[in-house]
Protein backbone atom coordinates (compact mmCIF):
# COMPACT_ATOMS: atom_id res chain seq x y z
CA UNK A 1 0.00 0.00 0.00
CA UNK A 2 1.42 3.41 -1.20
CA UNK A 3 1.66 6.21 0.90
CA UNK A 4 0.66 10.18 0.27
CA UNK A 5 3.60 12.32 0.18
CA UNK A 6 3.05 15.80 1.32
CA UNK A 7 0.96 18.37 -0.66
CA UNK A 8 -0.45 14.72 -2.16
CA UNK A 9 -3.90 16.14 -2.35
CA UNK A 10 -3.75 18.20 -5.51
CA UNK A 11 -6.46 20.16 -7.19
CA UNK A 12 -8.22 20.97 -9.95
CA UNK A 13 -6.56 23.74 -11.78
CA UNK A 14 -7.71 23.00 -15.49
CA UNK A 15 -10.65 21.78 -16.93
CA UNK A 16 -10.54 17.93 -17.81
CA UNK A 17 -12.50 15.87 -20.15
CA UNK A 18 -13.41 13.12 -17.64
CA UNK A 19 -14.91 9.05 -18.74
CA UNK A 20 -17.21 8.03 -15.79
CA UNK A 21 -18.53 4.39 -16.50
CA UNK A 22 -21.58 3.85 -14.89
CA UNK A 23 -22.54 7.24 -15.11
CA UNK A 24 -26.29 6.99 -15.07
CA UNK A 25 -26.26 5.10 -11.81
CA UNK A 26 -26.72 5.89 -8.46
CA UNK A 27 -23.13 6.88 -7.46
CA UNK A 28 -22.11 7.44 -11.56
CA UNK A 29 -25.03 10.46 -11.64
CA UNK A 30 -23.32 12.23 -8.43
CA UNK A 31 -20.15 12.17 -9.38
CA UNK A 32 -21.23 13.45 -13.36
CA UNK A 33 -22.84 16.09 -11.01
CA UNK A 34 -19.99 17.03 -8.91
CA UNK A 35 -16.97 16.93 -12.18
CA UNK A 36 -19.26 19.27 -13.88
CA UNK A 37 -19.99 21.80 -11.04
CA UNK A 38 -16.06 21.71 -10.25
CA UNK A 39 -16.43 22.97 -14.36
CA UNK A 40 -14.92 19.16 -16.50
CA UNK A 41 -16.19 18.07 -18.87
CA UNK A 42 -17.78 14.62 -18.57
CA UNK A 43 -18.27 11.89 -21.00
CA UNK A 44 -20.73 9.34 -19.31
CA UNK A 45 -20.66 5.84 -20.44
CA UNK A 46 -23.58 2.95 -19.30
CA UNK A 47 -25.34 0.55 -20.60
CA UNK A 48 -28.66 1.61 -18.55
CA UNK A 49 -28.77 -2.17 -17.02
CA UNK A 50 -29.29 -0.82 -13.62
CA UNK A 51 -28.63 3.28 -14.68
CA UNK A 52 -31.66 5.21 -15.40
CA UNK A 53 -31.76 8.08 -17.86
CA UNK A 54 -33.63 9.94 -15.19
CA UNK A 55 -30.44 10.02 -13.05
CA UNK A 56 -28.77 12.56 -15.64
CA UNK A 57 -31.68 13.92 -17.25
CA UNK A 58 -31.07 17.21 -16.41
CA UNK A 59 -27.63 16.96 -17.16
CA UNK A 60 -28.27 16.12 -21.15
CA UNK A 61 -28.87 19.61 -22.48
CA UNK A 62 -25.78 20.85 -20.43
CA UNK A 63 -23.03 22.03 -22.96
CA UNK A 64 -19.93 20.27 -21.11
CA UNK A 65 -22.26 16.78 -21.00
CA UNK A 66 -22.32 13.67 -23.17
CA UNK A 67 -24.00 10.53 -22.77
CA UNK A 68 -23.26 7.26 -24.60
CA UNK A 69 -24.40 3.77 -23.88
CA UNK A 70 -22.35 1.33 -23.73
CA UNK A 71 -21.62 -1.57 -22.10
CA UNK A 72 -17.67 -1.89 -21.34
CA UNK A 73 -17.25 -5.65 -21.88
CA UNK A 74 -17.09 -4.13 -25.00
CA UNK A 75 -13.37 -2.42 -26.31
CA UNK A 76 -14.34 1.66 -26.28
CA UNK A 77 -11.71 3.92 -28.08
CA UNK A 78 -12.49 7.70 -26.87
CA UNK A 79 -9.99 10.56 -25.98
CA UNK A 80 -9.89 11.70 -21.98
CA UNK A 81 -7.95 13.08 -19.61
CA UNK A 82 -8.95 11.03 -16.25
CA UNK A 83 -11.42 7.50 -16.15
CA UNK A 84 -14.12 7.05 -13.45
CA UNK A 85 -14.62 3.17 -13.68
CA UNK A 86 -18.03 2.99 -11.68
CA UNK A 87 -20.06 0.56 -13.68
CA UNK A 88 -21.33 -2.59 -12.24
CA UNK A 89 -24.77 -3.75 -10.82
CA UNK A 90 -24.02 -3.22 -6.66
CA UNK A 91 -26.76 -4.78 -5.00
CA UNK A 92 -27.51 -8.88 -4.64
CA UNK A 93 -30.74 -8.76 -6.27
CA UNK A 94 -29.56 -6.65 -9.62
CA UNK A 95 -25.80 -8.59 -9.65
CA UNK A 96 -27.06 -12.18 -9.06
CA UNK A 97 -29.59 -11.77 -11.64
CA UNK A 98 -26.93 -12.32 -14.38
CA UNK A 99 -23.93 -13.44 -12.08
CA UNK A 100 -21.64 -14.19 -15.34
CA UNK A 101 -22.38 -11.08 -16.94
CA UNK A 102 -21.52 -9.00 -13.19
CA UNK A 103 -18.37 -10.89 -13.35
CA UNK A 104 -18.00 -10.16 -16.89
CA UNK A 105 -18.32 -6.45 -16.55
CA UNK A 106 -15.72 -6.61 -12.91
CA UNK A 107 -13.31 -8.32 -15.05
CA UNK A 108 -13.43 -7.37 -18.64
CA UNK A 109 -14.79 -4.02 -18.11
CA UNK A 110 -11.72 -3.55 -15.81
CA UNK A 111 -9.41 -4.84 -18.47
CA UNK A 112 -11.14 -2.46 -21.23
CA UNK A 113 -11.18 0.59 -19.30
CA UNK A 114 -7.14 -0.58 -17.98
CA UNK A 115 -6.79 -0.83 -21.97
CA UNK A 116 -7.78 2.98 -22.86
CA UNK A 117 -5.63 4.24 -19.76
CA UNK A 118 -2.77 2.92 -20.71
CA UNK A 119 -2.95 3.85 -24.12
CA UNK A 120 -3.96 7.58 -23.26
CA UNK A 121 -1.80 7.18 -20.14
CA UNK A 122 -4.29 8.77 -17.97
CA UNK A 123 -5.18 8.24 -14.46
CA UNK A 124 -7.70 5.87 -13.41
CA UNK A 125 -10.01 4.92 -10.23
CA UNK A 126 -11.62 2.06 -9.29
CA UNK A 127 -14.53 1.91 -7.50
CA UNK A 128 -14.05 -1.37 -5.62
CA UNK A 129 -16.67 -2.28 -2.49
CA UNK A 130 -16.22 -3.44 0.92
CA UNK A 131 -17.53 -6.61 -0.27
CA UNK A 132 -13.55 -7.43 -0.91
CA UNK A 133 -13.65 -8.33 3.13
CA UNK A 134 -16.42 -11.06 2.64
CA UNK A 135 -17.72 -11.74 6.19
CA UNK A 136 -15.12 -9.81 7.67
CA UNK A 137 -12.77 -12.15 10.66
CA UNK A 138 -11.37 -8.67 11.57
CA UNK A 139 -13.57 -5.30 13.15
CA UNK A 140 -13.20 -2.58 11.85
CA UNK A 141 -11.76 -3.77 8.50
CA UNK A 142 -8.62 -1.78 7.55
CA UNK A 143 -7.45 -1.56 3.62
CA UNK A 144 -4.15 -4.26 4.81
CA UNK A 145 -7.04 -6.95 5.75
CA UNK A 146 -7.24 -9.51 2.90
CA UNK A 147 -10.48 -10.65 3.83
CA UNK A 148 -12.76 -13.82 4.28
CA UNK A 149 -14.67 -14.42 1.17
CA UNK A 150 -16.57 -17.60 -0.19
CA UNK A 151 -15.16 -18.04 -3.70
CA UNK A 152 -18.30 -19.93 -4.72
CA UNK A 153 -21.59 -18.50 -2.97
CA UNK A 154 -24.27 -16.88 -4.48
CA UNK A 155 -22.23 -13.35 -3.75
CA UNK A 156 -19.18 -14.46 -5.27
CA UNK A 157 -19.67 -13.02 -8.89
CA UNK A 158 -19.43 -9.44 -7.26
CA UNK A 159 -17.30 -10.21 -4.20
CA UNK A 160 -14.29 -12.05 -6.65
CA UNK A 161 -14.84 -9.96 -9.52
CA UNK A 162 -14.11 -6.92 -7.73
CA UNK A 163 -11.14 -8.39 -6.04
CA UNK A 164 -9.89 -9.53 -9.20
CA UNK A 165 -10.25 -6.03 -10.70
CA UNK A 166 -8.30 -4.62 -7.64
CA UNK A 167 -5.70 -7.53 -9.11
CA UNK A 168 -5.43 -6.38 -12.61
CA UNK A 169 -5.24 -2.52 -11.61
CA UNK A 170 -1.89 -2.64 -9.25
CA UNK A 171 -0.37 -5.53 -12.15
CA UNK A 172 -1.10 -2.55 -14.51
CA UNK A 173 0.48 -0.30 -12.41
CA UNK A 174 3.46 -2.55 -11.18
CA UNK A 175 3.71 -4.11 -15.26
CA UNK A 176 2.90 -0.80 -17.66
CA UNK A 177 3.53 1.76 -14.54
CA UNK A 178 -0.17 2.93 -14.92
CA UNK A 179 -1.36 5.81 -12.46
CA UNK A 180 -4.18 4.21 -10.46
CA UNK A 181 -6.36 5.23 -8.19
CA UNK A 182 -8.57 2.04 -6.14
CA UNK A 183 -11.24 2.92 -3.68
CA UNK A 184 -12.95 0.75 -1.26
CA UNK A 185 -16.46 1.95 -1.22
CA UNK A 186 -18.63 0.92 1.96
CA UNK A 187 -22.87 0.93 2.06
CA UNK A 188 -23.45 4.20 0.47
CA UNK A 189 -27.12 5.79 0.95
CA UNK A 190 -29.01 9.07 -0.81
CA UNK A 191 -31.34 10.28 -3.32
CA UNK A 192 -31.38 8.34 -6.46
CA UNK A 193 -30.93 4.62 -5.10
CA UNK A 194 -33.02 1.84 -7.37
CA UNK A 195 -36.00 1.77 -5.53
CA UNK A 196 -35.69 -1.64 -6.42
CA UNK A 197 -32.14 -2.52 -5.40
CA UNK A 198 -33.17 -4.47 -2.48
CA UNK A 199 -30.77 -2.80 -0.37
CA UNK A 200 -31.57 -2.18 3.35
CA UNK A 201 -31.82 1.46 3.25
CA UNK A 202 -34.06 1.86 0.47
CA UNK A 203 -36.12 -1.22 1.92
CA UNK A 204 -36.66 0.39 4.72
CA UNK A 205 -37.87 3.62 3.59
CA UNK A 206 -40.09 2.54 0.68
CA UNK A 207 -41.95 -0.23 3.47
CA UNK A 208 -42.20 2.67 5.72
CA UNK A 209 -43.65 5.09 3.38
CA UNK A 210 -46.34 2.08 1.85
CA UNK A 211 -47.25 1.54 5.54
CA UNK A 212 -45.88 -2.01 5.01
CA UNK A 213 -44.26 -4.05 7.69
CA UNK A 214 -40.62 -3.63 7.62
CA UNK A 215 -38.38 -6.80 6.67
CA UNK A 216 -35.76 -7.50 9.15
CA UNK A 217 -33.40 -10.42 8.47
CA UNK A 218 -32.17 -12.23 10.81
CA UNK A 219 -31.98 -11.07 14.68
CA UNK A 220 -31.67 -7.50 13.44
CA UNK A 221 -28.24 -7.38 15.30
CA UNK A 222 -26.10 -7.50 13.06
CA UNK A 223 -24.67 -3.94 11.42
CA UNK A 224 -23.52 -1.67 8.76
CA UNK A 225 -21.83 1.92 7.98
CA UNK A 226 -24.22 4.20 6.09
CA UNK A 227 -22.31 7.23 3.99
CA UNK A 228 -24.21 9.27 2.76
CA UNK A 229 -23.25 9.80 -1.22
CA UNK A 230 -22.36 13.47 -1.10
CA UNK A 231 -19.37 12.13 1.54
CA UNK A 232 -18.30 9.63 -0.70
CA UNK A 233 -18.44 11.23 -4.28
CA UNK A 234 -16.11 13.60 -2.28
CA UNK A 235 -13.92 10.78 -1.10
CA UNK A 236 -13.08 9.49 -4.66
CA UNK A 237 -12.93 12.69 -6.18
CA UNK A 238 -9.98 13.88 -3.72
CA UNK A 239 -8.30 10.43 -4.18
CA UNK A 240 -8.17 10.98 -8.13
CA UNK A 241 -6.63 14.52 -7.09
CA UNK A 242 -3.43 12.62 -5.30
CA UNK A 243 -0.53 12.31 -6.93
CA UNK A 244 0.79 9.59 -9.05
CA UNK A 245 2.50 7.38 -6.47
CA UNK A 246 -0.96 7.62 -4.38
CA UNK A 247 -2.69 4.13 -5.66
CA UNK A 248 -4.49 3.24 -2.40
CA UNK A 249 -6.42 0.84 -1.66
CA UNK A 250 -8.61 3.24 0.61
CA UNK A 251 -11.47 2.71 2.24
CA UNK A 252 -14.40 5.47 1.79
CA UNK A 253 -17.24 5.12 4.26
CA UNK A 254 -19.10 6.31 7.16
CA UNK A 255 -17.53 4.74 10.74
CA UNK A 256 -21.02 5.27 12.27
CA UNK A 257 -22.21 1.21 13.14
CA UNK A 258 -25.53 1.10 13.42
CA UNK A 259 -27.52 -2.54 13.85
CA UNK A 260 -30.73 -2.92 11.31
CA UNK A 261 -33.36 -2.36 13.98
CA UNK A 262 -31.58 0.83 14.35
CA UNK A 263 -31.30 1.86 11.25
CA UNK A 264 -35.42 0.62 10.77
CA UNK A 265 -36.92 2.42 13.95
CA UNK A 266 -34.27 5.77 12.79
CA UNK A 267 -36.61 5.40 9.18
CA UNK A 268 -39.89 4.94 11.33
CA UNK A 269 -39.33 7.70 13.69
CA UNK A 270 -38.70 10.56 10.22
CA UNK A 271 -41.29 8.78 8.32
CA UNK A 272 -44.01 8.00 11.15
CA UNK A 273 -46.75 5.71 10.33
CA UNK A 274 -47.66 1.91 11.90
CA UNK A 275 -45.25 -0.36 10.32
CA UNK A 276 -44.28 -3.26 12.29
CA UNK A 277 -40.91 -5.10 12.42
CA UNK A 278 -41.57 -8.91 10.74
CA UNK A 279 -38.31 -11.22 10.63
CA UNK A 280 -36.87 -13.49 8.12
CA UNK A 281 -34.31 -15.84 7.61
CA UNK A 282 -30.60 -14.25 6.88
CA UNK A 283 -29.93 -14.79 3.30
CA UNK A 284 -26.27 -16.92 2.96
CA UNK A 285 -23.25 -15.36 3.40
CA UNK A 286 -24.70 -11.49 4.33
CA UNK A 287 -21.80 -10.67 6.66
CA UNK A 288 -22.75 -10.26 10.42
CA UNK A 289 -20.72 -6.83 11.02
CA UNK A 290 -19.02 -4.44 8.68
CA UNK A 291 -17.46 -0.81 8.83
CA UNK A 292 -14.68 1.03 7.76
CA UNK A 293 -11.41 2.43 9.46
CA UNK A 294 -11.31 5.43 7.51
CA UNK A 295 -7.74 6.87 9.44
CA UNK A 296 -6.08 6.40 5.76
CA UNK A 297 -8.71 8.48 4.10
CA UNK A 298 -8.30 11.02 7.10
CA UNK A 299 -4.66 11.16 6.27
CA UNK A 300 -4.20 11.06 2.98
CA UNK A 301 -6.82 12.55 1.71
CA UNK A 302 -7.87 14.82 4.48
CA UNK A 303 -11.28 13.18 4.61
CA UNK A 304 -14.12 12.13 6.88
CA UNK A 305 -17.79 11.40 6.34
CA UNK A 306 -19.30 14.33 8.09
CA UNK A 307 -23.38 13.60 7.37
CA UNK A 308 -25.31 12.52 10.16
CA UNK A 309 -27.46 9.23 9.57
CA UNK A 310 -30.77 11.27 10.58
CA UNK A 311 -29.77 14.11 8.16
CA UNK A 312 -28.91 11.81 5.25
CA UNK A 313 -31.96 9.48 5.27
CA UNK A 314 -34.44 12.96 5.77
CA UNK A 315 -32.99 13.72 1.97
CA UNK A 316 -33.02 10.41 0.91
CA UNK A 317 -36.69 10.16 2.30
CA UNK A 318 -37.89 13.17 0.68
CA UNK A 319 -36.54 12.05 -2.72
CA UNK A 320 -38.26 9.26 -2.75
CA UNK A 321 -41.59 10.82 -1.68
CA UNK A 322 -41.35 13.93 -4.47
CA UNK A 323 -39.80 10.91 -7.31
CA UNK A 324 -43.64 9.01 -6.59
CA UNK A 325 -41.67 6.05 -5.96
CA UNK A 326 -43.08 5.64 -2.64
CA UNK A 327 -46.43 4.60 -4.28
CA UNK A 328 -47.46 0.88 -4.31
CA UNK A 329 -46.78 -1.43 -7.19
Amino acid sequence: MSEAKPGALARYSLTKRVLVTGGAGFLGSHLCDRLIADGHEVLCVDNFFTGARANIAHLLGHERFELLRHDITMPLSVEVDEIYNFACPASPIHYQFDPVQTTKTSVIGAINMLGLAKRLRVPILQASTSEVYGDPEIHPQTEDYWGNVNPIGPRSCYDEGKRCAETLFFDYRRQHDLPIKVVRIFNTYGPRMHPNDGRVVSNFILQALRGEDITIFGDGEQTRSFCYVDDLIDGCVRMMGTDADTTGPVNIGNEGEYSMLELAQTVLDIVGGKSKLVHKPLPQDDPRRRRPDTSLAREMLGWEATTKLRDGLAKTIAYFEESGHAKAD
